[in-house]
């Protein structure tokens, strides 16, 4: 489990094919030291498991599934990516709950400046745009993000000074792809309603009436 509020970031220093899977390592620009193998480490929003921790890098494991679900099948020797390690039970939780399981893919079709801040467009596939909702929150490459505004293909955010300092943000550019993970709670609610709307007692006009029901339509 994670919050979105990214460490730091993190340089890859080798991206090994190992039939449909990957071997990845990477060299942290912070302090990791207190890792240790079997930790989740989130990486650009995919969550990891560290095969080895050595000094000054370590490596995980990416199975073909999150291969096929993230941008991770396309990283580089050199390229930079978000660092995030396991939420601890006594850490404040000042993102969201973000699992680390990548929904699918997005692309930058949209990047101005505004002030001090960044106006990011991410387009999106309808499939997931209906777990958006303004004012939401939303995890683009592990980064916890609230949405400004949303339609049925594409949704923006507000990239603050800290947030562009901390990530690999604003370090991409219009059509570049981000790894996407809508808000856990819609999809479970979502389930709940689609599975047996008769016997949970939960229904569209309950949800609206508690102010849920734009983000599931």
């Amino acid at each position: 489990m994670f919050t979105g509020l990214i460490e730091g970031i993190g340089k890859v220093k080798a991206a090994d094919r190992a039939g449909r899977d990957m071997n990845l390592s990477i060299s942290p620009y912070f302090d990791m030291t207190d890792c240790h193998v079997g930790d989740s480490i989130s990486v650009n929003g995919v969550c990891l498991t560290a095969t080895a921790i050595q000094a000054g890098f370590f490596s995980v494991f990416v199975s073909a599934e999150s291969l096929s679900r993230s941008t991770l099948g396309s990283i580089r020797h050199g390229d930079e990516v978000n660092l995030e390690r396991a939420l601890r039970l006594t850490d404040r939780l000042g993102g969201h709950i973000v699992s680390g399981h990548v929904d699918g893919i997005g692309k930058i079709i949209h990047m101005s400046q505004v002030q001090r801040s960044w106006l990011i467009r991410v387009e999106i596939d309808r499939t997931l745009s209906k777990y958006t909702i303004e004012k939401g929150s939303i995890a683009l490459d592990g980064i916890s993000l609230t949405i400004n505004r949303c339609e049925d293909i594409f949704f923006e955010v507000n990239i603050i000074p800290e947030t562009a300092a901390k990530t690999t943000l604003l370090k991409k550019k219009t059509g570049d792809l981000l790894n996407i993970e809508t808000d856990i709670i819609a999809k479970y609610i979502e389930k709940l309603i689609m599975k047996d709307k008769a016997s949970s007692g939960i229904d569209m006009k309950m949800l609206e009436a508690f102010g849920f029901g734009e983000g599931i339509k």
